[in-house]
């Protein structure tokens, strides 16, 4: 099995539709997510089925409307890029709206390694 643009496609829609069962069926039995932001020099890594399952549900309690628009995928053999806009609307009412990629490693024709980047970007005025 092997990882194309219309896997990261399929990826993408299935965060969008936020659907914890599907995201984890693309995600090895070893996977790791390393959030955007964190602790760490990598942000927060989650190695594991069950930590990365809770990181990437988390994403949807905090920002319960959060979508990645506008994608554009890459592959490369076991490398993948995924470029996006994150939206959603954050607790104070604030919108978010900013540009982010992840980079992804991948074994066995599933993905072993997603690692987020985000732009930092203030929240815009909530919307009236």
């Amino acid at each position: 099995m092997t990882v194309t643009t219309a896997t990261l496609e399929a990826f993408s829609d299935a965060w969008n539709r936020h659907d914890i069962d599907a995201l984890m069926s693309f995600m090895s039995e070893d996977c790791v997510f390393q959030t955007a932001a964190g602790p760490d020099a990598c942000g927060a890594r989650h190695s594991g089925t069950e930590a990365v399952r809770r990181a990437f549900a988390a994403a949807w309690q905090a920002v319960p409307d959060a979508q990645w628009i506008n994608g554009r995928h890459f592959v490369s053999g076991d490398f993948g890029t995924s470029q996006w806009t994150f939206t959603g609307t954050a607790a104070d009412g604030s919108r978010i709206e900013t540009d982010g990629v992840d980079i992804f490693s991948f074994k066995d024709g599933k993905i072993a390694l997603k690692n987020a980047f985000r732009k930092a970007r203030p929240n815009l005025p909530a919307a009236k």
